[in-house]
């Protein structure tokens, strides 16, 4: 499957690094069409539950995108959001999939690039990696239940 055909969904801060997304937007900066942004108040409030639920719904890659570290809207939440997604790349890990399928960038609002390339390196891994061992194994149930349903 080509890497600009599968699904990477980006959890963003409002203050920044959704802000530098539009700011992409509005500059016309391109990059990939295959990501798709989940805005959040905060980054800290992340939990690994939604990024499990991400790729269990059919991503095949997550980021998580926040305030420069120390410069956080709500303190620490970057801190913490950082601490949640090493967190998480462990327990993807141990559901038989490449850690590298997550990752969390920082950025500030003014950073429209570095959004980009947020979205272009995960692309690239996306090249290297790709479709989601979940993406498979759905596609194989539902290959069973068709199936099923025939007989």
């Amino acid at each position: 499957m080509n890497a600009d055909r599968m699904k990477i969904i980006a959890f963003a801060c409002t203050y920044c690094a959704y802000n530098a997304a539009d700011l992409a937007g509005s500059m016309r900066l391109q990059y990939p069409h295959n990501v798709r942004i989940v805005k959040l108040l905060c980054t800290g409030k992340i939990e690994p539950i939604l990024i499990l639920e991400a790729f269990r719904h059919g991503a095949d890659a997550v980021f998580v995108a926040g305030c420069m570290e120390g410069e956080c809207h709500f303190v620490e939440g970057n801190l913490r959001a950082r601490q949640i997604v090493d967190h998480t790349k462990h327990l993807v890990e141990e559901a038989g999939m490449d850690p590298r399928r997550l990752e969390m960038f920082n950025m500030s609002a003014s950073m429209a690039q570095k959004f980009v390339q947020a979205v272009r390196t995960m692309t690239e891994r996306l090249e290297e990696l790709g479709p989601s061992p979940l993406r498979e194994a759905d596609n194989d149930r539902s290959v069973e239940r068709t199936g099923q349903s025939v007989s």
